[in-house]
């Protein structure tokens, strides 16, 4: 099922967001700022655009596989949860992100990423002695290879 979002792009030199053809359902986001960092520096970095995120759905934003490999930074929420509300011209989307490096970024890397998901739906916990079932083995337990 399609859905519309409307955007307001707050720069004229980033690419407008499109998918990359048969790779991925998650959307790449772009510097809309050249940014240098030292390493130890936090920063939120402008990805250009606001948008109106449906109702009844949020947007998940993280950084791509290799924006720590290319840029050194490491996203300092992990995860960036972005409900319908964040709608104004001047609720810009942000990466908050820590340099482990001195760093340079331009207008148009590809440093984050995003998709749009449902809200979950209201969850009733039925509170049980045991659960019933076989154990997996703990966190971590499928190995390292």
């Amino acid at each position: 099922m399609e859905k519309t979002i409307r955007i307001k792009y707050h720069s004229n030199e980033i690419e407008k967001l499109e998918y990359i053809a048969g790779k991925s359902d998650w959307i790449d986001l772009r510097v809309a700022e050249n940014v240098t960092l030292k390493k130890g520096d936090f920063k939120l970095i402008s990805m250009g655009i606001s948008l109106q995120v449906p109702e009844g759905y949020e947007m998940l934003l993280a950084p791509r596989s290799s924006t720590f490999k290319n840029f050194g930074l490491i996203q300092t929420n992990s995860l960036g949860v972005i409900d319908e509300t964040y709608c104004g011209d001047n609720d810009i989307i942000r990466m908050p992100v820590y340099a482990t490096r001195d760093t340079e970024l331009h207008v148009n890397d590809r440093i984050a990423q995003f998709r749009i998901i449902e809200h979950q739906p209201h969850i009733i916990f039925d509170e049980v002695d045991s659960l019933g079932n076989a154990d997996r083995g703990g966190f971590g337990s499928t190995g390292k290879n």
